[in-house]
């Protein structure tokens, strides 16, 4: 359903990474529901530097865009292969965990047959406009080189927020990072800088999650025994394995997040910090080919040229001469500091949620704060607003410090997904279990209820559980 210049739409999505996309494409059969989602890049792409060959996605194939509310679904993962005549390839290959690149090659495939998807759509501002009772959402439409091309507003009655994470630069190395003469890179990055890497005399991997343990392994294999030359260091106390025990797992599932979300505001911001290893970890196929990969180093005698140290902050970087990089390091446990010359860095250091404030000044004054000045976040990834604003504004992956660490996970994308949709229409066309973990969080009588479609925003100050 397409609306004219002067009707306002039902939803306007802001961003297109995998969970906006999961939502465009549960929205696209629902009929009478009018709705458009706003990308600044050209196309869909998911973490391009990143797609390193052999690297899996740490979700089931199940944990597709669609498939755990909606296995009929035209835009599942089974779909996507049979569209592209690979059902039986893929039955025989006999995998559960696919590879990341065939992850985003499927998110491509449905954001180029979604009709309400408009890429090269810059958003630049979203206000509430209290006489129509609409949110306005400003945007600069833009031409194939990325610049201005026209600007256009719309108006909606919902928004939904989908701008997803940024790559995270700890301060000691932002000046260097800015610098392109100097060969410190994101890992975000990788791939576009491998070959820089690789002739690189020196290369120090700072993180020791997953994306450092991977960028570690395919720096590893692909240098010369013997001249292998690489420092792999990290601030976690141990090169820690992922917690995947399957009762580990529920804490990703929707009667973790509704528990999680109960709890009081300090409760939730230790949790968060305390769960690390729930999705910070390395998982045990990557730390068991790095160890085969040193283990075939040592055949002929000897050592792989490599530094292995976890513990390992960096205090502070700077530049030695035109390229070469000076780390002054210190031991967490031993409380020791050493110096580190190297002639390339790359920074594993995760993402982190990108700041709001800017495209939403326009609500700040309508907007409901915890105390420490984050949004509130009800339990339908609503912004908690004044009674005054009428609509909702829905958030996706911003939300870790009322949702929990399955804020982030792919497993529960559909789920949040048909819960915004569920609640959107004021009806329930996705079903929801009222059930999905053998384990019960708390000591509350009953079980948790799946939130009614019918439920409307509370309308006075909540508190810290909100």
């Amino acid at each position: 359903m397409n609306a004219t210049p002067h009707t306002p739409r039902d939803l306007v999505g802001i961003g297109i990474g995998p969970f906006n996309l999961s939502l465009a494409a549960l929205a696209d059969p629902l009929t009478g529901l009018d709705t458009v989602f706003y990308e600044q890049r050209p196309d869909f792409r998911w973490h391009p530097g990143l797609l390193i060959d052999g690297a899996r996605v740490q979700v089931p194939f199940l944990a597709d865009l669609v498939t755990l509310v909606d296995p009929a679904s035209p835009w599942s993962f089974l779909s996507h292969l049979r569209a592209r005549e690979r059902l039986f390839p893929f039955y025989f290959a006999e995998r559960f965990h696919i590879e990341r690149a065939e992850y985003d090659a499927y998110c491509r495939w449905v954001a180029e047959n979604l009709p309400a998807l408009r890429f090269h759509h810059q958003v630049d501002a979203v206000r509430w406009n209290p006489e129509r009772g609409l949110f306005e959402v400003d945007y600069t439409q833009l031409d194939a080189d990325g610049e201005a091309e026209a600007l256009g507003r719309t108006h909606t009655r919902n928004v939904v927020l989908g701008v997803g994470t940024e790559p995270h630069v700890p301060d000691p190395f932002r000046p260097l990072a800015e610098d392109p003469a100097v060969p410190v890179v994101h890992a975000a990055d990788y791939l576009g800088h491998r070959d820089t890497l690789l002739a690189a005399g020196h290369v120090t991997v700072i993180g020791t999650g997953q994306s450092g343990a991977e960028i570690f392994l395919d720096l590893l294999r692909r240098r010369p025994a013997g001249r292998e030359r690489l420092h792999w260091i990290g601030r976690t106390g141990a090169l820690a394995p992922m917690e995947y025990s399957k009762l580990g797992l529920e804490h990703f599932t929707p009667d973790y997040t509704r528990y999680f979300h109960g709890l009081a505001e300090p409760v939730r911001d230790r949790l968060v910090a305390a769960q690390w290893q729930l999705h910070k970890g390395i998982d045990a196929d990557t730390t068991a080919a790095i160890h085969d990969e040193l283990y075939r180093r040592t055949l002929d005698g000897g050592w792989p040229d490599t530094t292995v140290t976890p513990g390992v902050h960096v205090r502070t970087a700077g530049r030695i001469g035109a390229t070469r990089v000076e780390l002054h390091l210190e031991h967490e446990q031993q409380k020791t500091r050493s110096r580190l010359t190297t002639d390339a860095v790359v920074l594993a250091t995760g993402q982190r949620e990108r700041p709001l404030g800017r495209l939403l000044a326009g609500l700040d004054p309508y907007m409901r704060r915890d105390g420490r000045e984050r949004p509130r976040i009800d339990d339908r990834h609503r912004l908690v607003l004044d009674p005054c604003v009428t609509g909702n504004v829905y958030v996706q992956n911003a939300e870790t410090h009322t949702h929990g660490v399955g804020t982030p996970d792919l497993g529960l994308a559909a789920w949040r997904s048909a819960t915004i949709l569920n609640d959107l229409t004021g009806q329930e066309p996705y079903p929801l279990p009222g059930r999905t973990a053998f384990t019960t969080f708390g000591l509350e009588s009953g079980r948790p209820q799946v939130p009614s479609a019918h439920h409307h925003r509370e309308l006075t100050p909540l508190a810290d559980g909100i």
